[in-house]
């Protein structure tokens, strides 16, 4: 079940985690997408991520929705990846 928490503002805008472990893609990135459509630009989503399916297609599928992914951890699982809105 994924969790959601937001974090505290920084110099750029809100951030968000979303906890997907345990979602298969394309579900995690249904439920990333949903979230991402609910941030202001500037904004950040960083996902929590155990499927390796998911950190290789997730990061090309935001960008070309218009995302900047501005960070991939290569060490896991669990893989995080931070989207910026």
């Amino acid at each position: 079940m994924s969790q959601e928490k937001a974090v505290h503002p920084d110099a750029h805008g809100a951030r968000r985690v979303l906890d997907l472990r345990g979602i298969r893609c394309p579900l995690s990135w249904a439920r990333a997408r949903v979230v991402l459509e609910t941030l202001a630009r500037g904004d950040e989503l960083e996902l929590v991520l155990d499927d390796p399916q998911a950190i290789r297609d997730i990061p090309r599928a935001a960008e070309a929705i218009g995302h900047h992914v501005s960070d991939v951890s290569t060490e896991g699982p669990p893989w995080r990846l931070t989207i910026e809105v």
